[in-house]
């Protein structure tokens, strides 16, 4: 459905040149949900814009939907447009229009019949749930139907693509929840391919199917939302990772006289996670196992459950424990080598007095 290739945009100035992306190639599915993570000044936003051509590459071809927008001319763009989509931070909704208004102008514009578009609005606003709120203004709305008008509005002229510029940002916890299920739920049913940029993990954990992380204008992973989150290969995606996975170790643990050798009297402190990749012809990963009782079992150890929760990658669970293994050197050892072999993701943190 979208397809860069060997994107660049470099913004020329007597200050100097800035690289804000380098050969980016990205290629995102029909009906999916791909995001783009990076920090400030990572060069995300320039990328979702060159889907756009709001941002005009200084090299490389842009597809979408099978159409090459890099070189169209500005009337073919014009049109090739009506079926992209976009939603933004800040809303940029229109303060003297009415919420019927804002999600009616882009029909305005195409020259759409005033009966069709009452038509139309109308089931865009059911659809986002404001059909009560049609004869408001912005000024009257929360954070969160701000944006659901500005999801509306995006959506007038039947888009095929539909690009978030980190919509959620400026939204609360709860209400961001509640836009990203919206999200969900009209990807779903419109088969409509979604792009989200965004500097937030827990918004690619909820809502993606795929991601691309980016930092200084380079894609530096890539790869389902599942496989980045559970095995990050770079240092800037383990950082994001960490940003909701973080362990916290209890104040009560000497992590000060941690090492990473069993010592004598010592115990091992370890995460285990637990996996469910959605496909059940898989070997078990552990998440139906009982564990820690087999092991206490099988190599005499005694295990001590500091912490532990069960959290979704999308549709799919996931569980962490946090504990400590206490026993011989081999009956540690072998342990650890059982919960491999169980398909378990183990993380050694080390041995503590």
């Amino acid at each position: 459905m979208i397809k860069l290739v060997n994107v660049e945009k470099t913004y020329f100035s007597k200050a100097g040149n800035i690289e804000a992306l380098k050969k980016t190639n990205i290629e995102v599915r029909q009906g999916e949900i791909f995001g783009i993570i990076g920090l400030s000044g990572a060069g995300k936003s320039t990328l979702i814009r060159c889907i756009n051509m709001l941002e005009v590459p200084t090299g490389g071809q842009v597809f979408v939907d099978g159409q090459e927008l890099t070189a169209m001319s500005e009337a073919q763009l014009r049109k090739a447009r009506q079926n992209i989509g976009m939603i933004f931070q800040h809303f940029n909704l229109l303060a003297s229009r009415t919420v019927f208004d804002n999600v009616a102008f882009p029909l305005e514009i195409q020259g759409m019949p005033k009966d069709k578009i009452a038509e139309r609005v109308g089931e865009l606003l059911d659809l986002v749930q404001l059909r009560d709120r049609a004869d408001y203004y912005p000024s009257q709305l929360s954070g969160g139907q701000k944006q659901r008008v500005g999801i509306a509005r995006a959506l007038a002229s039947n888009p095929k693509v539909l690009l978030s510029d980190e919509a959620t940002s400026a939204l609360d916890p709860q209400t961001t929840k509640s836009i990203l299920q919206l999200l969900r739920d009209i990807n779903k049913r419109l088969n409509l391919t979604i792009v989200m940029i965004t500097h937030q993990m827990e918004v690619v954990k909820e809502i993606c199917d795929r991601v691309a992380v980016i930092e200084n204008g380079v894609i530096i992973e890539e790869g389902s939302m599942y496989k980045v989150f559970t095995e990050p290969q770079e240092e800037t995606t383990k950082e994001f990772v960490k940003t909701v996975n973080d362990i916290k170790i209890p104040p009560m643990i000497d992590t000060e006289s941690m090492k990473q050798n069993y010592f004598p009297g010592s115990r091992l402190l370890a995460n285990l996670t637990f996996l469910d990749s959605g496909d059940r012809q898989e070997k078990s990963t552990g998440a139906d196992q009982p564990l820690v009782s087999a092991i206490i079992k099988r190599f005499g150890v005694d295990v001590n459950i500091i912490s532990g929760k069960v959290d979704y990658l999308k549709d799919l669970p996931y569980g962490t424990l946090l504990v400590e293994i206490m026993g011989d050197e081999k009956s540690i050892a072998d342990s650890l080598r059982y919960i491999r072999e169980a398909g378990v993701k183990l993380e050694v943190i080390g041995y503590v007095g």
